[in-house]
């Protein structure tokens, strides 16, 4: 808590933060872990990234806090899709020992706003502060703390509809990337494979998508000529669909 400013104890922000390494699609997570007054652990589990807002900022000051808090990083593509405010929300057992131990009541109602965020996984150093933060692949979560498996699906439905209608899979690579890597997001997120030839006619209409007089370097194979996203060229196409039928 930042000294002297308080925190609304019923309104939270979640964010699920989505990350690809090349190969998958991972989300972040932080290790929740209780302990008793001897330093006994009572439980240890996995949560989504999120806090309590504080009653002078707004929701989105808020998510853009909880997101510099875990990257050091702003500017990071941040969208809004759902509130989450079911009276059955703080009802697991570990949930309310959690909330009891932060001073909290578990049988008042905590709404929360989620925001999923996209990252190119190279792109960040994760901030340790105290907090056992790491990715984990989405085929990989188990069990989360409160109805943070709810979130995520939730999340992971949003960025396939708006990964069918706005180039966000762009804001998972780097700065500069491969075409065939470009491919990689679409199929990972969409659980779907596309035809090589086809996709590349498909992203040859993208008049944002710049190709670059540069190949990769240090590969095995052989090296791929790069491309980089346009954001400026992006917005004056009026942000066309990209139509991808799966």
């Amino acid at each position: 808590m930042i000294s002297g400013k308080k925190l609304n104890d019923y309104i939270s922000v979640d964010c699920v933060v989505f990350g690809f390494d090349f190969e998958k699609l991972n989300v972040l997570v932080v290790e929740r872990t209780l302990s008793d007054d001897s330093g006994k652990v009572e439980f240890s589990d996995l949560t989504l990234t999120g806090n309590h807002i504080y009653e002078d900022e707004t929701i989105v000051e808020a998510a853009d806090r909880i997101l510099f808090d875990l990257t050091g990083l702003y500017d990071i593509y941040l969208e809004q899709f759902k509130t989450f405010a079911s009276p059955d929300r703080l009802k697991k057992e570990n949930d309310r020992k959690w909330l009891l131990h932060d001073g909290r009541n578990p049988d008042k109602r905590i709404v929360s706003i989620g925001f999923f965020a996209l990252l190119a996984t190279q792109k960040v150093t994760l901030e340790w502060k105290g907090r056992n933060v790491k990715w984990m692949p989405i085929g990989e979560v188990k069990e989360l703390a409160f109805d943070h498996n709810l979130i995520l699906e939730e999340a992971l439905k949003a960025l396939r509809n708006k990964l069918l209608h706005e180039p966000i899979g762009f804001e998972l690579l780097p700065d500069k990337f491969t075409l065939s890597q470009l491919q990689k997001v679409y199929e990972i997120i969409l659980d779907t494979t596309f035809d090589k030839r086809n996709f590349r006619k498909k992203v040859a209409r993208m008049k944002y998508l710049i190709p670059l007089e540069e190949k990769q370097k240090g590969v095995a194979h052989k090296p791929a000529r790069l491309y980089l996203f346009s954001r400026e060229v992006y917005e004056l196409t009026h942000k066309e669909i990209l139509n991808f039928i799966v």
